[in-house]
């Protein structure tokens, strides 16, 4: 570089100074424009949509009719409610029809549409069966399509956040995914809990349980691995909704294991399990908001991995 040339942008650190600005102080990124609480809800709603999808093929299959009629009603319930936030994030029905008109195999988003869009359409169905007993055999059928799409609904969220170029979100590209599917589960067996039978609810007990323990281990591994972007989980907002999220977890997955026969005691670990559930898509999506805001997400690990890559060629 020529004497006389003078750096514009600050050259970033590989350890971060507390003063560190790029581009005059303005982020990298753009900001996230989804909508709080649209978004989180439609991440939380549409994941225990999938997770109870399955769970009531499960119930009905072992002849627990109680936690079938709970799951249905909660898969519809959760897609209705995920299709309304994420229309109203959208601002216009209008925009969510527009999305249907192709589908894009290589868009996260496109093809989220079109798995949320069948199966809105067939878990309703199947819990209007449920309730009215109008239609069984359709009803039935409606129910298996529905749990046959469930479990790309657990999931399809997290690959559409690390699809993006959020630091937090992207480099957790391969946690994130397991992160909310465990972490649906957790919500569809603390729904069952919630509203099955004390005589019916082990399968939601054990669902429960194990997607809350999936979901703190893959979690803290997850905040690990991405060193100090992981710090995102643990400051500002995003802190209180991680934290929250580990303690109802930890209550529910104590209850559902130790007191599922206990009415009482089976209803508040569930609904413990569906708060952390909820507290969870909350974390993640304001530690990507506070991620998107700060340059230091971005330059920081492009200069380390650069950095790397230089050190690999010298030894080479």
């Amino acid at each position: 570089m020529s004497r006389r040339e003078q750096l514009v942008v600050p050259r970033a650190e590989v350890t971060p100074a507390p003063d560190f600005e790029s581009y005059y102080g303005r982020p990298i990124l753009k900001q996230p424009t989804w909508k709080s609480p649209d978004v989180p809800i439609y991440l939380f709603s549409g994941g225990l949509a999938g997770a109870s999808a399955v769970l009531a093929e499960f119930a009905t299959a072992t002849g627990r009719t109680s936690l079938a009629r709970t799951a249905r009603i909660g898969a519809a319930a959760g897609a209705l409610v995920g299709v309304g936030c994420l229309v109203h994030d959208l601002g216009r029905p209008a925009r969510f029809l527009r999305m249907l008109r192709v589908i894009k195999p290589t868009s996260p988003l496109s093809v989220g549409t079109w798995i949320l869009s069948p199966f809105s359409a067939l878990s309703t169905a199947a819990a209007v069966s449920q309730l009215t007993g109008i239609a069984p055999a359709l009803g039935r059928a409606a129910s298996l399509g529905a749990a046959v799409l469930g479990p790309a609904m657990t999931s399809y969220t997290g690959v559409l956040l690390a699809d993006t170029a959020v630091p937090v979100w992207h480099d957790a590209h391969r946690e994130l995914p397991v992160v909310f599917a465990a972490s649906a589960c957790s919500a569809a067996g603390g729904l069952g809990l919630v509203g099955a039978a004390v005589r019916d609810n082990a399968p939601a007990a054990r669902l429960g349980a194990l997607g809350a323990t999936v979901e703190l281990a893959v979690g803290a591994v997850m905040e690990r691995r991405l060193g100090m972007i992981g710090e995102r989980y643990r400051a500002g907002r995003a802190r209180g909704w991680m934290r929250a999220a580990r303690v109802l977890s930890v209550a529910g997955i104590a209850g559902a294991l130790a007191g599922r026969r206990n009415r009482a005691v089976s209803a508040v670990s569930g609904l413990a399990l569906l708060a952390g559930s909820l507290a969870t898509r909350f974390g993640v999506f304001e530690a990507g908001k506070a991620s998107a805001a700060d340059p230091r997400d971005v330059v920081v690990p492009q200069r380390a991995r650069l950095a790397a890559r230089q050190s690999q060629s010298v030894t080479a």
